[in-house]
């Protein structure tokens, strides 16, 4: 998945301006698109009355790796919203189960160093992606259209390779088969919703200031993604090492903070090399968010961890699926404001971080 994703990411911008001349509106709206399956997260919950959750992600990992290979068939407004609702179907259901069951299988006491030992385990796979991607098409010339078909249907292989290799894993729990929303979890919900109002800003905003503002071509955002996942190879286990240490609620107000400083340096930036500095910086800061999915596995009851995984990435999802066409329209009029509001959501993110309990108070409870 980090390979196949990571290939549509960093082509994404520069492939939208140059075969489709997008503007702020089409990428907003593009993006907007993208985060309805995520919205719509929740229903994966039916789907495991007739699938196994394993099964359930392979076959949305297959998805996406279709809709990445027959992007660059498609180089129009139209044709691209269309690959991306596909893609990302398959993006969010794979990320619903993966959580799903790694808060499963993970003892508690684990999980913070687990989620970061696989973030840089990410980051190797999509450091090969993004130094193939720099070498097919700075130094060999390939066309996007080669590019994405090439990951996509490698990424498919490698699906159905794990789909015949491995067993079907046993789960300790059986898991709730309904909708469950319940008042002790409502802090969970909460930063959840605030988180995926952040992610929006920094994914589709933050990409797209390198590319029109400081002309970055796909040769530079590529370079700067294997900055990026350098940076949570070499650190991301050991942040989340540190979640285990000082606890969750210490990490998350670090966090934002630090996102509070970043969306201001955003607004004011006019130099290109110090814009790259931030991207870097925000992009590691995701690597604390680890925090907020061992919060969770902490106050949760074993049987809602499926069912719960579906509907938070549908309320992380609610503010992604109308930030970036409003911010896209903030973006027309002044490209600041919308790291301005970023810079606001950070702060309402920093005061719910205080009604997280401290390590001490799970020491005792």
């Amino acid at each position: 998945m980090p390979i196949v994703f990571s290939v549509w990411m960093v082509l994404l911008n520069n492939f939208v301006i140059e075969k489709a001349a997008f503007t702020g509106k089409e990428i907003g709206i593009l993006q907007s698109l993208r985060e309805i399956p995520g919205f719509l997260a929740f229903t994966a919950i039916y789907v495991l009355l007739f699938l196994k959750e394993q099964t359930f992600a392979l076959i949305a990992l297959a998805l996406t790796c279709i809709g990445v290979a027959i992007t660059g068939y498609f180089p129009s407004v139209i044709g691209l919203y269309l690959t991306t609702m596909l893609m990302s179907t398959g993006f969010h259901y794979f990320e619903t189960m993966s959580q799903s069951l790694t808060l499963q299988w993970i003892d508690k006491e684990r999980t913070p160093h687990f989620l970061g030992k696989m973030l840089s385990v990410k980051s190797v796979a999509s450091l090969l992606a993004y130094s193939t991607i720099w070498l097919l098409m700075e130094k060999l010339t390939w066309s996007y259209q080669a590019t994405y078909l090439l990951f996509g249907t490698l990424g498919l292989i490698c699906t159905s390779f794990i789909a015949i290799k491995f067993k079907q894993f046993k789960t300790p729990h059986e898991q709730t088969k309904k909708l469950v929303l319940r008042k002790r979890y409502w802090l969970f919900y909460a930063l959840t919703f605030f988180s995926g109002a952040r992610r929006q800003i920094f994914v589709v905003f933050a990409g797209f200031l390198m590319v029109e503002k400081f002309n970055y071509s796909v040769a530079d955002i590529s370079a700067l993604f294997l900055i990026n996942y350098v940076f949570n190879w070499l650190f991301a286990a050991k942040i989340g090492k540190l979640i285990g240490v000082l606890g969750e609620r210490i990490v998350l107000h670090i966090e934002y903070i630090g996102l509070i400083l970043l969306f201001i340096g955003y607004a004011l930036v006019e130099n290109a090399h110090i814009a790259a500095g931030l991207y870097v910086v925000d992009h590691l800061f995701f690597a604390l968010a680890i925090a907020v999915k061992s919060y969770f596995q902490k106050i949760a009851l074993p049987e809602d961890i499926a069912a719960s995984a579906g509907v938070s990435f549908s309320i992380n999802h609610i503010a992604a699926v109308v930030i970036p066409v409003l911010l896209g329209m903030v973006w027309i009029v002044h490209p600041s404001w919308v790291f301005y509001i970023g810079a606001g959501v950070a702060c309402c993110s920093l005061i719910l971080a205080g009604f997280v309990p401290s390590k001490e108070s799970w020491s005792r409870a």
